[in-house]
Order: structure tokens, then C-alpha cells, then sequence
């Protein structure tokens, strides 16, 4: 896989080679077992996979050989380069601005932009309608486009079943930027509609079979579907994508449940299915599918608590947290400094989408075990500040050189 240009102060000089080390006793990802890191009082399992992927590492490569390139110019990103605070801070301090907040409210007006600034193409990628307004001011917008292959591919699928005159089912949330930019592309070939869950799917169905009346469904896919949108006619023949960060398991089940009310609805034997239902495979990134099967495999060790690191408005870090939260006590938390003491730690509650302090969340008894894992859009450095931290809660843990001895040791043998 093609290696990235990217700061050095995002890796790390322990979960780095970590992975390195990993990877290169399998090659072909078969092994999704965590990594231990057995520091006697504590013992901390790390994800198999974790952090930057190709996207995220592409977009920050590209984003600062544009600050790099462009030193006596003005340098605008359309809104977060992705979801990490960490990333997009450092950018902020080098003098980049936002465009747009992650909601799409404009922050700087267009007016402002002339031909001789840059803008940063995020690597959610951005509407058509974002995209004419910049190339109308004069502005190259794909010279520092860093949306990811993996979105791509996606409008790539919804343009191909779109020419076969199905329908396309964006499984998403409306509001993220990945979203509303698969929308804008999608719709350019076809009938739009996104649903967020499986049960706003399940409402969907019922316009498919006629059970609710046509005119309820503008209402309650308001700012959902495309325009000239007609349930009646555009509900006939559908295909299921997705904004690549959700959760492979509830994409499937989507398109598993509205397959199934295709072929009940149309009495379709098995080799009709397509005639009503697109064949769309899976459209998640293969960062996503990888970090969901290692946080699966990580769940089935036992341990104290989980910490999940990364932004707090990170769709694919919010789902490994949800993962997390079924089996036990789950901290989400963007760096070590949100680890305020052995006794105190200020962490995201994603139900009430606010951050909140718990007392007592280490053990009494030894050895602790926690699992610890991150988002795609995580930098290693972050992992390495939350392990080091833990870990110096032990004032009789091994050392870290004796640790990493014995990993490499064990994958050697």
C-alpha cells in the first residue's frame, strides 16, 4: 500500500511499530486477535486495527503540501478535514480557515474568495453545488481535492445503478458532510432518498407496499429526498449505498429488510430479485469494515473498561463506541488529557452528546484490563499519550522496554 507523507508528530514511536509489526506476521488481515500489553497491574489490549487510514493519511498529505506550496496565500478548507480535533487544530494554527461549520453554515461568505486563494477539498468530499460555486469564482478545485477513493466509489455505484433506472437509498445521516455529498452526486442519476436507521427504513417500506399515503412521505423525509421526488413511481425499483462510515451490520440489515419488501411485494422468484432490487454489494471503506471486525474480536476478551479515542463528532469512531457500550463500561475520549486523574476521567456520553465526568473508573483490583482502540481519523501520537498515561497510574508496572521486547519476542517465535 502506497506509504504517506504526513507530519511526525501523528505517529508513534510504540503503536507504530506496533502495527508494522502486526502487519507484517499477516499480511493478508486474517488475524483480528488485539495485541497485549502486559505491564503486570495493567494490562491493556490493543485493537488489531485502529487509526489512519488511507483516506484520512491521503487528505492530511495533501493538505499540508498545500500549505507548504501556497506560503504567501490564503488557504481555505471547505469545513473539517476530517473529524479529529487534533488534525484540525494544527491546520487552524497554520493559518487555514473553514469555509463552512460541519452542518454546512457558512462561516466565511463566498464573496470574500477570489481566484488567487486555495481551497482544500475535505476528504468527505463536497456537493456539486459547493463545487460550481468554487470553480465560478475562478478557483481550481480539484488541484487540492483530497475527498477519499473509498466516497468515491460510492457516488461511482449510485451513478451506475442510477443509468439501470433504479432508485438510490443512501444509508446515512442527513446532516454529515459525507452524506449530503453523496446526495448531491446521486441525485444528479437518480431518485434520491436517505434514511438514517433501520427504522426510518422500515417507514420507507411502507410507501414501497402503498400503506401509507403519498403525500405523508414529504413530510416525514423532509430534506431527504431529491427533488420532483414521487414515492408512487420512484419506490419500484431501489438500491441501498451508503455513507462508508456506518456500521457494516446495519447497512446489511437495511438492504436485507428492503430486498425482502421488494420480493414480497412484487411475489419475485430468486432470479428476478434485480429487476426490482439493484445488486450494490457492501459500500463500506475497508478502514471501517477492518476497525469494526477488531473492535468484535477485542469485545471478546474480558476487561475492565474499553477507552475509544477520537472526535467526538466522528461517525466512525461514535460506532465503535456504540459496539463497545453493549458489552462493557466505555470511555470516548479525543487525547490523554481528557484523563484527568487515577480517579477522575471527562469523557463524550453520545446518548446525551455532552461530555461528563466519572469518578472511580479504575479497578481496585490487579491486574486492571482495558481495551483501547481509536477511529480511523486518530492519530497514533493520541494513543500513545492515552496508553502512557494509564499506564502511569501503575507505579509498579513494567517497564515499556520490556513490554515491546516481549511482543516482539512472542510474534517472532
Amino acid at each position: 500500500m502506497k506509504s504517506f507523507n504526513i507530519p511526525d508528530y501523528y505517529r508513534s514511536t510504540i503503536v507504530s511499530p506496533l502495527k508494522e509489526l502486526r502487519r507484517k506476521r499477516d499480511k493478508l488481515k486474517r488475524d483480528f486477535s488485539p495485541t497485549l500489553l502486559d505491564f503486570g497491574p495493567v494490562q491493556i489490549l490493543l485493537a488489531r486495527h485502529f487509526g489512519f487510514c488511507y483516506g484520512v493519511e491521503n487528505a492530511i498529505e495533501i493538505a499540508y503540501k498545500a500549505i507548504s506550496e501556497n506560503p504567501k496565500k490564503r488557504i481555505f478548507l471547505l469545513s473539517e478535514m476530517i473529524h479529529n480535533p487534533e488534525v484540525n487544530g494544527d491546520l487552524l494554527s497554520r493559518g487555514v480557515r473553514f469555509l463552512m461549520d460541519t452542518a454546512g453554515r457558512q462561516l466565511v461568505p463566498w464573496e470574500e474568495l477570489t481566484q488567487d486563494d486555495i481551497v482544500i477539498i475535505p476528504a468527505f468530499g463536497t456537493t456539486l453545488e459547493t463545487q460550481q460555486k468554487l470553480s465560478a469564482i475562478g478557483l481550481d478545485v480539484e488541484r487540492y481535492n483530497t475527498t477519499c477513493p473509498f466516497v468515491e466509489k460510492v457516488w461511482n455505484k449510485a451513478n451506475q445503478i442510477g443509468q439501470k433506472a433504479y432508485t438510490v437509498v443512501v444509508h446515512g445521516k442527513p446532516t454529515h458532510e459525507e452524506t449530503r455529498a453523496t446526495f448531491s452526486h446521486s441525485k444528479e442519476a437518480a431518485p434520491t432518498v436517505v434514511v438514517k436507521d433501520l427504522a426510518q427504513a422500515q417507514r420507507l417500506a411502507k410507501y414501497i407496499t402503498g400503506e401509507l399515503p403519498r403525500e405523508q412521505f414529504f413530510q416525514e423525509f423532509n430534506g431527504q429526498y431529491s427533488e420532483g421526488f414521487d414515492p408512487a413511481r420512484d419506490l419500484q425499483r431501489i438500491g441501498v449505498v451508503n455513507q462508508t462510515t456506518m456500521l457494516a451490520s446495519d447497512t446489511q440489515g437495511i438492504a436485507d429488510y428492503l430486498k425482502q419488501v421488494m420480493i414480497q411485494t412484487y411475489t419475485l422468484l430468486p432470479d428476478e430479485v434485480e429487476r426490482r432490487f439493484a445488486n450494490t454489494r457492501d459500500t463500506l471503506c475497508y478502514a471501517t469494515n477492518d476497525n469494526q471486525d477488531a473492535t468484535y474480536e477485542l469485545l471478546t476478551n474480558k476487561a475492565d473498561f474499553a477507552i475509544v479515542a477520537g472526535g467526538y463528532n466522528s461517525s466512525n469512531t461514535s460506532h465503535i463506541v456504540e459496539l463497545c457500550e453493549e458489552k462493557l463500561p466505555t470511555y470516548f475520549i479525543e487525547s490523554e488529557q481528557k484523563i484527568l486523574t487515577p480517579t477522575l476521567i471527562r469523557h463524550f456520553d453520545l446518548h446525551q452528546r455532552e461530555e461528563v465526568v466519572t469518578e472511580n473508573y479504575l479497578p481496585t483490583h490487579e491486574p486492571a484490563t482495558i481495551l483501547l482502540t481509536c477511529g480511523a481519523s486518530c492519530p497514533d501520537a493520541v494513543v500513545e499519550g492515552i496508553l502512557l498515561k494509564l499506564v502511569s497510574f501503575f507505579p509498579n508496572a513494567r517497564s515499556l522496554a520490556t513490554v515491546m521486547t516481549d511482543i516482539q519476542q512472542s510474534y517472532s517465535a
